[in-house]
């Protein structure tokens, strides 16, 4: 068997599996270089939602989902996950659940609102934090009161009560980690919606919704508008009023997703390690100061290392109503990239590291540009 058309047929085998080897790596780390978004489209099923004006926000919501799912879909560098894609119930701890397993960059949760008086109209966007007056508790209140409709919700939810204010507030120590990047990610879909659309604008606020206790990302809650009002419901019901709605959020995703991409740098590593090491072992910008943020709040917290896993030297800086919390101050970014992963390793796993110029922020990919 050891002929001439054996060693070329055995030879063109190998050639054949590697290229195909080569390919399959590739689209693995293409996939891998992906920006996850989980859409949760709320209520469904057995959970109509609110019911103003004899709409269901179940299916207009599910709609505006899909659209913005699409619209993601139709650029490459987005994967999509919904946690429900037709009129199907899914419990609150389980749409958190789906974002925490496909560890997505982002969660948006798409709803409707309803008020006692059909004058109120215009569009919020929240994200996760304690209820800063009762209109912000009431809207909480009404989308976690789903969780009654769940078989032994007092065991799946630790005993949270929907209708008590103090069951709200440990749901915001777990992910103001996040609060940043959650707060410009509202702020973008609030400027689109009141920017585009012309939409009255509710602002972004915060509450304690529960469907956002289980992701450790990014998270937002988009109230839409309210089915309560007449002019209002019937644009919400209509097909261009979803549309539209919906390319408002994905502008705003997609907006979002650049500014990260101009605060990462992805540090390429050679395919075969050198026989001398030429990396170099500082990477000094002079005039630029880096530092790792590693939470924001609105509590004042002492900056003392047991407050922060033992990490030391913590800075805190208050922006608007914000407390800022940054770890070390380095004019090397390899440090900084030391620090941060030294802070992640501490259990801040959002942990990433900014650049100051003169006391003005601006992007890590901008102060690494800088000679």
């Amino acid at each position: 068997m050891n002929t001439p058309l054996f060693k070329a047929t055995i030879k063109k085998f190998f050639l054949l599996s590697f290229t195909f080897f080569l390919i399959l790596q590739a689209n693995t780390v293409s996939a891998q270089k992906k920006f996850k978004v989980v859409i949760d489209a709320g209520h469904g099923g057995t959970d109509p939602g609110n019911l103003g004006n004899g709409y269901f926000e179940k299916d207009i919501v599910l709609k505006i989902a899909l659209e913005v799912g699409k619209l993601l879909k139709s650029d490459e560098s987005f994967e999509v996950i919904y946690t429900r894609d037709d009129d199907t119930f899914i419990e609150l701890n389980q749409r958190g659940k789906i974002a925490q397993k496909s560890k997505a960059d982002l969660f948006v949760s798409i709803h409707c609102d309803a008020f006692g008086k059909s004058s109120a109209y215009g569009a919020g966007t929240f994200v996760l934090g304690l209820h800063e007056n009762d209109r912000n508790f009431e809207i909480a209140k009404k989308e976690n009161s789903v969780i009654l409709l769940e078989d032994n919700y007092k065991e799946n939810y630790d005993g949270f009560d929907p209708n008590a204010p103090e069951s709200v507030i440990g749901l915001t120590l777990m992910q103001e980690e996040f609060l940043d990047q959650s707060l410009a990610l509202a702020s973008l879909i609030q400027n689109n919606f009141t920017g585009d659309l012309k939409r009255k604008d509710r602002l972004v606020k915060q509450a304690g919704f529960l469907v956002l206790r289980n992701t450790f990302m990014p998270s937002v809650l988009v109230e839409t508008g309210f089915l309560t009002n007449k002019a209002e419901g019937a644009y919400l019901n209509s097909k261009k009023g979803q549309q539209e709605m919906a390319t408002s959020i994905f502008k705003a995703i997609k907006s979002y997703k650049k500014q990260i991409d101009a605060n990462t740098v992805v540090e390429v590593k050679p395919k075969e390690k050198p026989k001398v090491d030429t990396t170099p072992k500082t990477r000094i910008v002079k005039g630029v100061d880096f530092k790792v943020q590693i939470s924001s709040s609105t509590k004042k917290v002492a900056t003392a290392s047991y407050n922060f896993k033992g990490l030391k030297g913590i800075e805190r800086v208050r922006v608007g109503a914000h407390h800022k919390y940054y770890y070390g101050l380095t004019s090397d970014y390899n440090k900084a990239v030391a620090l941060r992963t030294e802070a992640k390793a501490k259990g801040y796993k959002g942990a990433f590291i900014v650049a100051f110029k003169n006391e003005k922020k601006i992007s890590v990919k901008d102060a690494l540009a800088l000679k």
